[in-house]
């Protein structure tokens, strides 16, 4: 006997072109979805209004399995960080973090990561898989699932959208991984996220961040275009391709021509730069400086980030005034910049700091230990 279908591992054409094969109407897929993301629903005989004979159909040939939550973090701070199995010996995180007018939820794209940022714990960790696109809108499934989420309308955002009830309002694929090295799953997640009969959620609210793989970058903006965030951390090649190495493949002005390209189809007018603050390394007035001349052609804002120490690092977090005196240089050149709030730093939740359980097939970690042996 084969093994049951997950079926959020489909986005609705997914689901209509299954429930087809098995000669069923496309109205019946978008029940289904609506069940399965609208009500949060794992147990066929609770859809109600799907034929009975349908439901038998579905209990002996598909599933609905999301991640399973191993630990519940809660901070001090509000920001709620679970740990999640996927199988295999491996575990991501997902990030949920409050504030008064959104709730944001960060999830992963990948067991562990292949990019290896010198800054960055998760890539520090080596890599492992993919995630299924199941396991990726399944950490948003089980989030609802596990803060009460209602259908509920009232409310607005700060920006005076209607939030319509959800506890979720927001979806940054800022997990772990690189979301545009596993294209095909994570358009397949971001279409639920956005489909009416699913989550709803407004182009505007998902955001995919990533180091900058461009042929991937011009396949989102024609495949299905949303916010999005570059990891940028360096305002010229020679820094960056220490920080970022894929940075030596797609260098910064391909980079930068990349980011004029999506703006033709995003939903927001302009590219978000993430920029981390690491003491003595990228965050001199001249750097600064450097990076207003970067990206003078791309419409943008910037998102400083405190670096968040973890073990072994060979970097220290700036300093709040240095901070303040390189957002100030980018502020005067007319550069919309934002410090990010450091939250869910006690319970290891903050950027950069998602390590997770991750089976290391790229066996990373101990080709590092023997190239630190051979140079002591």
């Amino acid at each position: 006997m084969s093994e049951p279908v997950n079926l959020l591992d489909f986005d609705v054409n997914g689901l209509i072109a299954w429930f087809a094969e098995r000669g069923e109407k496309p109205f019946r897929a978008r029940q289904v979805m609506r069940w399965l993301h609208r009500e949060g629903c794992d147990d066929f005989e609770r859809m109600t209004d799907v034929a009975k004979s349908l439901r038998a159909k579905l209990a002996a040939e598909a599933c609905i399995r999301a991640p399973e939550a191993i630990r519940d973090s809660v901070s001090s701070d509000g920001t709620r960080k679970w740990l999640l199995d996927v199988g295999g010996a491996n575990a991501v995180e997902a990030v949920f973090i409050p504030e008064t007018s959104r709730g944001t939820l960060c999830i992963s794209s990948q067991a562990g990561c292949a990019l290896d940022c010198a800054f960055c714990s998760t890539g520090k960790q080596g890599f492992n898989r993919n995630l299924s696109a199941g396991e990726i809108i399944g950490q948003l499934w089980l989030a609802n699932r596990l803060l009460g989420a209602t259908g509920k309308a009232g409310g607005k955002d700060e920006e005076g959208e209607p939030l319509n009830g959800r506890v979720i309002s927001n979806v940054v694929m800022m997990g772990m991984g690189e979301p545009l090295a596993n294209f095909d799953n994570v358009v397949t997640a971001l279409s639920v996220m956005l489909d009416d009969h699913a989550y709803g959620l407004s182009r505007r609210r998902v955001t995919v961040s990533t180091s900058g793989i461009v042929p991937a970058m011009d396949r989102l903006r024609e495949e299905c275009p949303v916010a999005l965030a570059v990891s940028l951390h360096a305002p010229d090649d020679a820094l960056r391709d220490r920080l970022v190495p894929i940075n030596r493949k797609y260098p910064l002005a391909e980079l930068m021509a990349a980011c004029r390209r999506y703006l033709e189809r995003a939903p927001r007018d302009f590219i978000t730069f993430e920029y981390v603050m690491l003491d003595g390394v990228n965050d001199s007035d001249a750097h600064a400086r450097a990076l207003v001349r970067l990206v003078r052609d791309v419409p943008c804002k910037f998102n400083l980030i405190p670096f968040n120490p973890f073990p072994n690092s060979e970097f220290r977090r700036s300093a709040p005034e240095r901070i303040r005196r390189f957002a100030g240089i980018l502020i005067d050149a007319g550069i919309v910049t934002t410090t990010r709030k450091t939250r869910g730093d006690d319970v290891d939740a903050a950027c950069g700091q998602l390590a997770g359980q991750v089976q290391d097939k790229t066996r990373r970690t101990v080709r590092l230990a023997q190239s630190t042996e051979a140079r002591s």
